[in-house]
């Protein structure tokens, strides 16, 4: 395999160069490369025919036509006039127009059929395609496009279609990506309404639910008789009284250009809008440049696709050869450089088919003679017998051509799909930026990319800046509030109690609450007007169930619901909320009973657990200390009597830091000094309980808080409606028989005062934070108890990714930022001075896991000393008394004083001196008679 620009092939050809004097290279150098699987055949040379016949479908009058005449000239040219590429063989193309009809094509693809076509380069036309490629099928003829981009026609139906361009789905799926990186979540498309139009924007629907973004309207422009300006006045009124702001338009240049005439003529190309047109535009553009000002005026700040191109010396060579041959009436698009890839794209493969030994051939149709009658003539069409031979060497091609290298997946598209995406601007435009199928939106080029690993992150994603329609550079918020008169539907919760969050006005249909005021002070700060009106929900007998209430908007009786409504994760899951106006969360209100000071009072302070403790660490302190001082210290020294009335007098008199005897021992000091740190942490705390046990009324309540409730059997009771009851059974797993469901805050007194020993009374009532407050403001027997157990807020509903929810969030924190907000608190739920008394809760005592850490620490500073001092100990031991081995003995010398030990120490020393080695085996043989004085010494010793 060796690049085409040097030799071709191991051909009868092979090594040749091409020739200096051809038309081709002796403008530009040849401009492709190619790798394609054959399998030369040496011998076959001489029988290559003449001439090998093609066929091109294209409407000759319009904006890709007119260029892909010319380009499809060019190239055949070009491969006759090199002989390398077909040795001889001359590269014949018969061009038909298929004239814009689809019936008209079909007779030209028939007739092609009659000439020993073996390929067709075509057609341009999406309709035309799906007609003709069965055509195509039946008779193994290729069918090699260059414009047809219709996602639909799959290889799979159409196995003789080649798409030579890029297919739409790729093309949808930047325009896809386009609304997500703005941010937009709805889209109008507008589209020719054939098989381009309504397959492009299918896959278009396709693309954006995969980001969570709709097509919230579609307007096909009808093409029965023409394209009239009646038709595309109706689509865009319709369109102008919709709530998104962006426009896809997918369509062709005629009927594209209408569309923006007429909207500009509508006012629809000013500020807020955002339109986004397919490839037509770019490639109208292209061809036309430059379109007189008035026509561009109806377009400025349209975002347009264009299909990338490699930006090569090849391609700029060939646009100057172009502008030398055509001047500047037509310039060259995207398409016409695919159709001239087209035709070499073919040459190539006939070239290979011809080396491989392929015949140019044609055999009867037997299906085709059955249906004989008639004046068709259907039986001079027949089969191409070397048809997929042909199209497994268009497949297999790899080359290099002015579009870039030209190489099928194993879908059949193309590889490499990447789009320009260009901003309309005063006279002409400005590229912002590229996609690609490889990594998305980037402002730098997709060649340069592919050389980098992919990264398709949300920052990675980039473009320009970009001028919208109005001349600004504000990027457009993409909808506004529908103007077609339709009013917001507003589900309003019936509250039968608590009524100051939201109630209905009784007898009239109006609605009133702390909620209602906090969402038209939020309506009024939006910057557009939002009609809307309030319908109460609920039989006016008892709470409303809210789940059934925000389910309503998924059903679309409501298009929002206002009220107390709890952000929960079930609900978040199908709906959108705004920004909390309330914090909120699960609280256990109990009742409860005042604690007076008693003459045991100062035992309160700690439970009993942590007063054995205390005890304990006092007594094990104590007898560290005097391990650790006993032989250093005569304090604690003496009768055994002395010496523990002295360890327990130090021990507990650390507690007032009052002890009188001194420390000597590093060990001991040590020890101390943690010890000290603790007592100072227990004083400390014993005294600010204590303190407030004393002074402060308590009031205790059997409840502590959720979990104690959980542990026990007794009933709860809960508000009508509200989520507390699924939290309850579903989360915390509390039986549903436990559970009393309580309507109003009297009946929430009542149950609470009859307790859990009596019908209908509950041990303790579970609901959310703002009712309680408002509750208690008015109870004043009743207390919260224990911590919120969840955290959660109120907000207004919405509809999944609407708009106005993003703004009404905005409005929220604003109101909240200039006070309005905390205002419309105290006007509806300011708390009377029941809420306000000092009256605190009992709190609890103060248990042994407050203050673990810090014995945990003391303890081990007690192990510590005492493995260090008797690691000294037996080191000592065993050097004074090598020999010995009884317990007794050990204990005699722990026991004994230090000065006493050195004293022994130096003498036995002295002795060992002057007696020398005979000393030392009398010592050996007489150790246990030793042990006796010595210990009898010490008995005299620890006697005095």
């Amino acid at each position: 395999m060796k690049q085409i620009a040097v030799v071709l092939r191991q051909t009868p050809y092979e090594g040749k160069e091409y020739s200096s004097d051809s038309n081709y290279t002796s403008e530009i150098p040849f401009l492709f490369g190619c790798k394609t699987h054959c399998y030369g055949n040496k011998g076959q040379a001489s029988s290559r025919p003449s001439a090998v016949n093609i066929g091109a479908i294209f409407t000759f009058d319009s904006t890709i036509g007119r260029v892909a005449k010319i380009a499809m000239e060019l190239a055949v040219e070009d491969v006759n006039s090199n002989s390398s590429i077909l040795g001889g063989t001359k590269l014949a193309i018969k061009m038909q127009n298929s004239n814009c009809s689809g019936f008209v094509g079909i007779v030209e693809a028939l007739q092609f059929m009659e000439t020993d076509t073996v390929a067709v380069v075509g057609p341009q036309s999406s309709v035309l395609a799906h007609v003709i490629s069965h055509v195509s099928n039946e008779l193994r003829v290729p069918l090699v496009s260059f414009a047809v981009t219709d996602p639909t026609l799959s290889s799979l139906q159409f196995p003789f279609f080649v798409r030579m361009t890029q297919s739409d789905l790729y093309q949808m799926t930047a325009v896809a990506e386009i609304v997500d990186y703005y941010g937009w979540k709805e889209v109008v498309a507008i589209f020719i309404d054939d098989d381009y139009g309504r397959n492009g924007v299918a896959a278009l629907g396709d693309k954006l639910a995969e980001r969570r973004c709709r097509i919230s309207y579609k307007a096909g422009i009808p093409l029965e008789l023409g394209v009239s300006r009646d038709a595309v006045v109706d689509i865009l009124v319709k369109v102008a009284l919709l709530e998104s702001r962006v426009i896809v338009l997918h369509a062709n240049p005629d009927s594209g250009l209408l569309v923006f005439s007429v909207a500009h003529y509508l006012g629809m190309m000013g500020n807020g809008y955002v339109w986004i047109a397919t490839d037509w535009l770019s490639s109208l553009l292209d061809s036309s440049s430059p379109l007189p000002q008035e026509t561009m005026d109806l377009m400025q700040g349209v975002l347009a696709f264009r299909q990338h191109t490699v930006d090569s010396i090849r391609k700029r060579t060939f646009f100057s050869r172009w502008k030398k041959l055509v001047g500047g009436s037509l310039s060259l698009n995207s398409y016409g450089l695919y159709a001239y890839d087209s035709v070499w794209l073919v040459a190539h493969a006939i070239n290979a088919f011809l080396d491989q030994g392929g015949t140019i051939s044609f055999s009867n149709d037997s299906r085709i003679h059955d249906a004989e009658g008639g004046r068709l003539h259907l039986e001079a069409m027949s089969i191409f017998d070397g048809g997929k031979l042909l199209l497994n060497n268009i497949l297999q091609t790899n080359m290099i051509g002015l579009t870039g290298p030209i190489k099928f997946n194993p879908d059949r598209s193309l590889v490499r799909p990447a789009y320009d995406v260009i901003n309309i601007i005063g006279t002409g435009f400005r590229r912002i930026g590229y996609w690609s199928n490889y990594s998305g939106l980037s402002v730098v080029s997709p060649e340069t990319l592919y050389e980098k690993p992919p990264n398709r992150s949300s920052a990675n994603q980039k473009l320009y800046t970009t001028i919208w329609p109005g001349e600004t550079l504000i990027k457009p918020r993409g909808w506004v509030f529908p103007n077609n008169g339709k009013e917001l539907r507003i589900g309003v919760p019936k509250r039968v109690s608590f009524r100051d969050f939201v109630s209905q006005v009784r007898g009239t249909n109006l609605v009133k609450g702390f909620c209602i005021d906090v969402f038209t002070a939020a309506v009024n700060l939006l910057p557009y007007p939002v009609p809307y009106k309030f319908i109460p929900y609920g039989d006016g007998h008892q709470n409303p169930s809210y789940t059934d209430l925000v389910d309503k908007i998924t059903e679309d009786v409501f298009d929002a619901v206002v009220g107390d409504i709890a952000i929960v994760a079930d609900r978040i899951k199908i709906l959108d909320f705004t920004q909390p106006f309330v914090e909120s969360g699960l609280v256990v209100v109990a009742p409860f009973r005042k604690l007076n000071s008693g003459a045991w009072s100062f035992l309160r302070p700690f439970t009993a657990q942590m007063w054995c403790v205390i005890c304990a660490f006092f007594l094990f302190i104590g007898a560290v200390i005097w391990i650790l001082e006993h032989r250093l210290n005569d304090e604690f020294r003496g009768p055994p009597r002395n010496q523990i009335i002295t360890t327990l007098w130090f021990s507990f008199s650390t507690l007032f830091f009052a002890h009188r005897e001194n420390t000597m021992s590093t060990l001991g000091r040590f020890v101390l000094i943690i010890w000290l740190f603790v007592v100072l942490a227990i004083n400390s705390s014993y005294t600010a309980s204590l303190t407030s046990i004393l002074t402060v009324q308590q009031l205790s309540s059997p409840i502590k808080g959720i979990e104690s409730l959980r542990k026990t059997d007794d009933p709860i009771g809960f508000q009508v409606g509200s989520f507390a009851e699924h939290y309850l059974t579903q989360e915390l797993g509390i039986s549903k028989s436990r559970l009393i469901a309580l309507g109003s805050p009297e009946e929430y007194a009542k149950a609470l005062q009859r307790g859990p020993g009596k019908e209908g009374g509950v041990a303790a009532v579970v609901d959310e934070r703002p009712y309680v407050d408002l509750f208690l403001s008015t109870q004043c027997n009743f207390r919260v108890v224990g911590q919120e157990f969840t955290k959660s807020g109120w907000g207004f509903a919405f509809p999944r990714d609407s708009p106005i929810a993003v703004d009404m969030s905005t409005a929220i924190l604003a109101l909240s930022e200039n006070g309005d907000l905390q205002r419309i608190h105290d006007k509806w739920l300011k708390r009377s001075a029941c809420s306000l008394d000092d009256n605190e809760l009992e709190s609890n005592q103060l248990h042994l896991k407050s203050f673990w850490g810090l014995f945990l620490i003391c303890g081990l500073a007690c192990f510590v000393a005492l493995f260090i001092y008797f690691f000294l100990m037996i080191r000592k031991f065993t050097r004074y008394f090598p020999g010995a081995r009884h317990i007794k003995t050990f204990l005699s010398f722990v026991d004994e004083k230090e000065e006493h030990s050195k004293t022994r120490s130096e003498r036995r020393q002295s002795d060992t001196t002057s007696n020398g080695s005979d000393k030392e085996d009398a010592l050996e043989r007489e150790p246990k008679r030793r042990e006796r004085e010595i210990l009898q010494n010490d008995n005299t010793n620890i006697g005095s």
